[in-house]
């Protein structure tokens, strides 16, 4: 048990290990970490349906097998690890959901995470073979573990968009809009819901002869958030996952906003003696807000209004951002104060957009160039406020 919770651990910290001080942004946003990890949920999805069985080759198991026959502890810790080995197709998804918080921006929550699974998976075998005699009482495998592993298919499937979802927002492709984004997670969830109450069968599923109390609650589930998700393609903001889903800001209509799009609400209202804000046309302030998305123009407004600024150090994949903005600023007083009492500027330090060729420097922090709007505001966050988080909020002085 305790080998077990070492192998897994080790993993986690590793992985924690790897991310550098604007590692958790690069991991967050590069379209190399997210299309990865959007493959590898993808896969382990497709897998847990029936599609194909995904096992680590025999020669690597049987090597570790070999290992784990000659006794001692570090017989014990191959014991350990060929289980690990063995057990992959089962709980390499769950591991790499575990590890994809740290291409969140998260370093902490994947070790204690993999602390966390690897106990939880120790526990009975270690239990089983203090007490042997508790074998007796395990449910044997059938369909009940087939439909576990269908549902956790549906749910890795809906996971996976998350990480597709982060690229586009980073690279503005436009791809996986919020409309596209919620149709998809509530296609999957009503096809769960059907699959719970026996509509369908999958290649690998017993024929259901009577439907289940558990069976009908996860089907009631599954279709009360699929009836949750369908007011958000009418502009319903849908607080709860306000974290997990595209800026409402993408929506060409909206209730909230009297059927006009955000960003014409935005627009409309920028005061007359501030000039047009720069990255406009591919970047918006939440709620209809007025502002800018660079700090020089930002101070440039509010020295012509007198007022003070108001910075938000923000980011694309930044679930918390998402929170605060659905949470606290839709308040009404909120808001007012915004719109009224200071020039808001949102800078992104994930954003890819290039920087000009004249606006590109060398930190003398890191010594590292920065080419692109995301790097030059988490550059700024850095070296002014010692900072690296976001949301993180500033009121400056325009002077």
């Amino acid at each position: 048990g305790l080998s077990i919770i070492l192998i897994y651990t080790l993993i986690g910290v590793v992985v924690a290990r790897l991310l550098g001080e604007e590692g958790p942004n690069f991991m967050a946003t590069h379209w190399i970490p997210n299309l990865l990890f959007f493959v590898v949920f993808v896969t382990f999805g497709l897998s847990f349906l029936g599609l194909f069985e995904i096992n680590l080759p025999n020669s690597l198991v049987n090597k570790a097998d070999t290992q784990a026959d000659k006794g001692g502890w570090l017989g014990v810790f191959f014991m350990a690890f060929t289980l690990v080995l063995v057990s992959f197709s089962c709980t390499g998804p769950i591991v790499a959901t575990i590890l994809g918080l740290a291409a969140r921006g998260q370093t902490i929550t994947p070790v204690v995470g993999m602390v966390g699974f690897s106990l939880a998976f120790a526990l009975p075998f270690t239990l089983f073979a203090i007490f042997p005699s508790m074998l007796k009482s395990l449910p044997r495998s059938g369909g009940w573990l087939n439909t576990v592993k269908v549902v956790l298919g549906f749910v890795e499937l809906m996971l996976a968009l998350k990480f597709l979802s982060m690229v586009d927002l980073a690279y503005h492709w436009g791809i996986l809009t919020r409309d596209v984004y919620l149709v998809l997670w509530i296609v999957l969830s009503a096809l769960l819901g059907l699959y719970l109450l026996g509509k369908y069968r999958l290649s690998h599923d017993s024929a259901l002869d009577h439907l289940s109390v558990g069976r009908l609650l996860m089907a009631v589930l599954a279709f009360s958030f699929m009836t949750y998700l369908i007011p958000g393609l009418f502009g319903a903001p849908l607080p709860l996952l306000a974290g997990y889903l595209p800026p409402q800001s993408n929506h060409d209509f909206s209730i909230a906003s009297g059927g006009e799009g955000s960003s014409a609400v935005a627009k409309a209202a920028l005061p007359a003696q501030c000039e047009a804000p720069h990255y406009a046309e591919f970047l918006e302030l939440p709620h209809g807000l007025a502002g800018y998305f660079d700090l020089e123009q930002a101070k440039r407004c509010a020295k012509a209004q007198h007022k003070p600024i108001f910075i938000d150090f923000t980011g694309h994949a930044c679930v918390n951002c998402r929170k605060m903005e659905a949470s606290v600023w839709s308040d009404p007083q909120v808001l007012k104060r915004l719109r009224e009492d200071y020039v808001v500027v949102a800078l992104y330090v994930d954003d890819k957009a290039e920087l000009p060729t004249t606006e590109q420097y060398v930190s003398p922090r890191d010594k590292q160039l920065k080419t692109t709007l995301g790097k030059r505001n988490a550059d700024l966050q850095i070296t002014r406020y010692g900072f690296n988080a976001q949301p993180y909020y500033v009121l400056l002085d325009p002077n």
